[in-house]
């Protein structure tokens, strides 16, 4: 899986590590390895995980507001993260 199949406010599942299992949001493709990744509750967004795409599952559901909130640099929250998140758990 290459990282032109990745973009900012795509939702992902980690199937490697400590956080195993969890939803994540991609919130920058560094390059066509990495990427970094945010939940807003152990991953914020001050510090997001740099992660390889190929131990990630991507899911074919983009945020389209994370995705603009990020791109044009608006405020974004964690817990906004959070709020997007929970609602795709609870689906």
């Amino acid at each position: 899986m290459l990282s032109k199949d990745i973009c900012i406010g795509q939702v992902v599942r980690n199937t490697s590590g400590r956080d195993t299992g969890r939803l994540f949001f991609v919130v920058k493709v560094v390059d066509g390895e990495y990427v970094l990744i945010s939940d807003g509750k152990k991953r914020k967004l001050e510090k997001p995980k740099l992660k390889k795409v190929k131990h990630l599952q991507k899911y074919d559901i983009i945020n389209s507001t994370v995705k603009s909130m990020i791109e044009s640099n608006e405020s974004i929250t964690d817990a906004f993260l959070r709020a997007e998140l929970g609602k795709l758990n609870n689906v």
